[in-house]
C-alpha cells in the first residue's frame, strides 16, 4: 500500500500494448482510480524499421486507456517526449509549440499524446526529455560501461536538452497527484479534480546541455567518487552528421517547464544535482 492509495503494476504478460483487447480488459479488470502509463516503445532507432508496432504501443494504446479511464470516471497519467518537436532554433520549446517530429519514435508519441486528449476525459500529459537513471539501459550507463575501456569517447555535441533523472519524474508526479487527491476529498474524485488542470505539461531537469558535456559530467562525478580504475577517458566533441543513426534526433531539445510551476508550484532539480545523487547510489551498488 503506497501513501496515496494501493499500487498495482502491471506487466506485459497481463497488459500487452500491442493488443488493445489485452489493453482494455487490463483496465476494467483492476478498475483504478488512476492510471499511470511509464510504458512505451522506446527504442528509437528500431522504430524507424518497426513503425506499425511502435505506433501501436505509443500512439493506440494509451488512447485506448484514455478512452477506458473516461468511462470509469478515473485519470490518467501518461509520459510523453521532447522527440515531439523538430528540434529547430535555439529557445526552449512550450506545451503550445507547434509538433513536428523528425523520426518514427516521435510520430507515435505524438499520436498517442494526440489519442489521449481527444477521448476527452481526465488526464495529465507530461512531456520530458534525456531520461536516465542508476539501473537500466541508459546514456548514463553506456557513459560509465565505456568508460572502463579508457579510451577515447565521441559524443555528439549539437543537441541541447535536459538530462532527466527518472526518480525526479516519479517524485514530481507523486507530488501531483498528491495534489489532487487533496482537492478530490471535496470533489469526490480524482478525475473530477484533475478536470481543471487537464492537459500536457513539460516536466524534465532545470538547465541545459549537450550529449557530451552530460558525458563530461559522469566522467567527472565518476572520477570525484574514486570509481576509476585508470586514466578517464578523453570525450571528443563531433557533430550529429558525424555519428548517423538510421532515427533523426533533434537538436534542440530543450522544454520550456514554466507551464508545471505556474499550475502545481513544482520544478524539477538542475540537472546536475540529480545526476551527483544518481552517481552516489552507482557508487554506492558497486562497493556493494
Amino acid at each position: 500500500m503506497g501513501p496515496l492509495g494501493k499500487v498495482h503494476c502491471l506487466g506485459r504478460p497481463e497488459l500487452d500494448l500491442a493488443d488493445p483487447g489485452s489493453v482494455r480488459d487490463g483496465i476494467r479488470r483492476l478498475a483504478p482510480d488512476l492510471l499511470i502509463n511509464a510504458a512505451a516503445y522506446t527504442s528509437v532507432d528500431q522504430a524507424e524499421s518497426e513503425p506499425d508496432l511502435a505506433m501501436k504501443i505509443n500512439g493506440e494504446a494509451p488512447g485506448i486507456m484514455a478512452e477506458e479511464m473516461k468511462r470509469s470516471g478515473g485519470l490518467l497519467v501518461h509520459y510523453s517526449t521532447d522527440f515531439v518537436y523538430d528540434g529547430s532554433g535555439e529557445a526552449p520549446w512550450l506545451e503550445s509549440s507547434p509538433a513536428a517530429p523528425l523520426n518514427a519514435y516521435g510520430a507515435g508519441k505524438l499520436a498517442g499524446d494526440h489519442a489521449v486528449s481527444a477521448a476527452a476525459g481526465a488526464y495529465l500529459i507530461f512531456r520530458t526529455s534525456w531520461v536516465y537513471g542508476a539501473r537500466g539501459r541508459n546514456f548514463l550507463r553506456t557513459v560509465l560501461r565505456l568508460a572502463e575501456s579508457g579510451k577515447p569517447l565521441r559524443i555528439v555535441d549539437d543537441q541541447i536538452g535536459s538530462p532527466t533523472w527518472s526518480r525526479d519524474i516519479a517524485t514530481a508526479t507523486a507530488l501531483v497527484i498528491k495534489q489532487l487527491s487533496q482537492a478530490a476529498a471535496g470533489s469526490g474524485s480524482l478525475g473530477m479534480a484533475a478536470r481543471d488542470v487537464n492537459g500536457v505539461y513539460h516536466m524534465s531537469s532545470n538547465g541545459f546541455v549537450s550529449w557530451r558535456q552530460f558525458a563530461c559530467a559522469i566522467i567527472d562525478e565518476r572520477r570525484h567518487l574514486g570509481m576509476d580504475c585508470g586514466q578517464a577517458p578523453q570525450v571528443v566533441p563531433i557533430t550529429s552528421a558525424e555519428y548517423p543513426t538510421p532515427a533523426r534526433r533533434p537538436k534542440n531539445s530543450r522544454l520550456s517547464n514554466a507551464k508545471l510551476e505556474a499550475t502545481f508550484g513544482l520544478s524539477l532539480p538542475e540537472w546536475r544535482d540529480s545526476l551527483r545523487l544518481v552517481m552516489q547510489e552507482v557508487a554506492a551498488s558497486q562497493a556493494g
